[in-house]
């Protein structure tokens, strides 16, 4: 795993809160919702613990934010993403994975964050957060359906394929090494075409 992913919160408009919270996804991401402290989290972010707690409440909050941000930076990039692929569903996925994996590949620390720490969140903002991702899932259905329904996607399981491919793309964070075999260009190209395949439509380029 990346040491330091590049930054994933741009400025917010309040002093000291992107800093904040791209400190919390760090030691979130290196030390564990239970083994990072706030004290912690101000240390990275440069900033006094008093000055944190104006911000966020609780460590369960700040990691509620956290992760609103880091999904909205995913979505906003699936959505701008299949904008620009096409009309044809096959297209529109490829590019809708392409945009996944490099997300994954940027902010691997952030994706770890979101499939490890979910546990810890309050209630309510789990499920805020979950209505987020569904969001999120729903651009990936979208383009199944359509798939589908004009012959361009020929698998019987329409109904997970979704939820398949996105869970394939979120393991890449458990195991990528930004030194590894596969660049990033490859490695998007790569589950494109297990989407593809996946989804049994043709994999022409």
């Amino acid at each position: 795993m990346n040491d330091r992913s590049p930054t994933l919160v741009a400025e917010t408009g309040r002093r000291n809160e992107a800093a904040i919270l791209n400190a919390a996804i760090h030691a979130f991401g290196t030390q564990g919702f239970n083994g990072a402290s706030m004290r912690d989290v101000a240390r990275g972010a440069e900033t006094s613990l008093s000055n944190l707690y104006n911000y966020f409440p609780s460590k369960s909050k700040l990691l509620a934010a956290a992760l609103r941000h880091a999904n909205a930076e995913l979505r906003s990039r699936v959505l701008s993403a299949v904008e620009l692929a096409g009309d044809d569903a096959p297209s529109r996925m490829r590019e809708a994975v392409r945009a996944h994996v490099g997300f994954v590949v940027e902010h691997q620390t952030a994706t770890l964050v979101a499939t490890n720490e979910l546990r810890y969140l309050d209630p309510e903002d789990r499920a805020a957060l979950v209505e987020d991702r569904d969001a999120t899932q729903d651009a990936f259905e979208r383009i199944v359906a359509q798939g589908v329904a004009d012959g361009a996607f020929r698998t019987p399981y329409a109904t997970d394929a979704a939820r398949t491919i996105l869970g394939a793309v979120a393991a890449i964070a458990s195991w990528y090494r930004p030194d590894g075999a596969l660049g990033r260009g490859q490695l998007a190209e790569q589950y494109a075409r297990y989407a593809l395949a996946l989804l049994e439509a043709p994999l022409t380029r």
